[in-house]
């Protein structure tokens, strides 16, 4: 069976600064991938495999002045998510984390949210 993680139970921190606000995170990791192929057929022999990139956003209610200083000082930061559901954790540890991008968006009968893209080294989940 699936475990299932709530937003409600878990937490992030920034730099080990717990984060709040955090309304969503979201990351892919994308590998570069290439087909190497036989001379004198169309099929494939094997795969080759490049660089890994790891890219993300988090989702804030209003603003984060902890992550509006990080993206004005072009600052490396860490970035953990402890992922919870009833007794069962996980951990998802990003690491070299810059901020690339900040976007505001507020409507009506709702509360402000920022939304703060990044990239990462590497992403570790435990």
């Amino acid at each position: 069976m699936a475990t299932i993680y709530t937003a409600f139970a878990s937490e992030a921190t920034v730099n080990e600064e717990p984060l709040e606000g955090l309304q969503s995170i979201e990351y892919r990791e994308i590998k570069s991938r290439h087909d190497i192929g036989a001379i004198g057929t169309d099929e494939r022999i094997a795969v080759y495999f490049g660089r890994k990139l790891v890219s993300g956003s988090l989702h804030v209610a209003s603003a984060n002045p902890t992550l509006d200083g990080l993206l004005e000082t072009n600052t490396s930061f860490s970035l953990s998510v402890t992922l919870r559901h009833n007794d069962t954790t996980r951990n998802v540890s990003f690491d070299g984390a810059f901020l690339e991008e900040k976007m505001f968006m507020l409507g009506l009968e709702t509360h402000g949210e920022t939304t703060y893209t990044f990239t990462a080294t590497r992403v570790r989940e435990e």
